[in-house]
């Protein structure tokens, strides 16, 4: 099967962009953090989005539909640029997805 005969099915992820506090910091200060923080939720439009503190540096953590690993690059560029972030993107599932998933074991 050629890649274009593949069935596209979305996959559930969750973004962790951990941000350098040093250029979050210079982000606050000049006004660009909010901003930068919409335009990436605008763009991923996640179905949940968490803000907080993790290994003492500011995080966020998006969960989303990814559509194809191609959107790694521009999801992640505008952390990497402004605010120096460590990118990790984690498949996740939520509680439908488990049970679909535990309703096949054993068969």
């Amino acid at each position: 099967m050629c890649a274009d005969q593949r069935k596209v099915t979305a996959m559930r992820m969750m973004l962790r962009a951990s941000m350098d506090t040093e250029k979050a910091n210079e982000a606050i200060r000049n006004g660009t953090l909010t901003k930068l923080i919409q335009e990436s939720v605008e763009q991923i439009k996640p179905e949940a989005a968490y803000f907080t503190s993790d290994h003492g540096k500011r995080t966020a953590f998006l969960v989303f539909d990814m559509q194809d690993s191609s959107q790694m690059p521009v999801l992640s560029e505008p952390f990497f640029l402004h605010l120096g972030a460590e990118i990790t993107y984690t498949p996740v599932m939520n509680m439908e997805d488990v049970q679909k998933g535990l309703s096949q074991l054993g068969r």
